[in-house]
């Protein structure tokens, strides 16, 4: 069993998903409020590790899915400075284990990594919600 620090947006249906699976694989996990953390460039960067940085953006935040922030246009520093101001925009859950963190809920990674029961109800990583009103900070 290891300690999972959990970032999430409160009330995220897959992120509930995510975190019963790793409770059901016997971890013990530790929610934060992903939208109300002081992020700086500094303490948000080593989640995304070596990703490109078009892959630390949550494809279903709204200003992604309207065209209005476009990931492919952002370096690393512009990138961390609009998460920053809008964590919507952050790839999640993040998760920090033992010093090591990720961004996004790969399960195999986390399998080889921690370990996770195989239940056959694999909660993926993309958003449940498909309507106009996913990942804003009400849901």
């Amino acid at each position: 069993m290891v300690t999972v620090l959990f970032y999430e947006k409160p009330g995220c249906r897959n992120n509930t998903r995510q975190k019963a699976l790793l409770r059901a694989s016997g971890h013990q996990v530790v929610a934060r409020d992903l939208l109300s953390e002081r992020w700086t460039a500094e303490r948000l960067r080593p989640f995304f590790e070596t990703q490109a940085v078009s892959a630390w953006f949550n494809p279903a935040a709204p200003r992604i899915k309207t065209g209005t922030v476009v990931p492919d246009n952002f370096d690393e520093r512009q990138a961390l400075a609009a998460m920053i101001d809008d964590p919507l925009l952050i790839r999640r859950p993040l998760i920090e284990i033992d010093g090591r963190r990720m961004a996004g809920f790969d399960e195999a990674r986390l399998k080889d990594w921690i370990g996770l029961a195989d239940d056959g109800d694999s909660p993926g990583e993309g958003c449940l919600r498909t309507d106009a009103k996913t990942c804003s900070p009400q849901q």
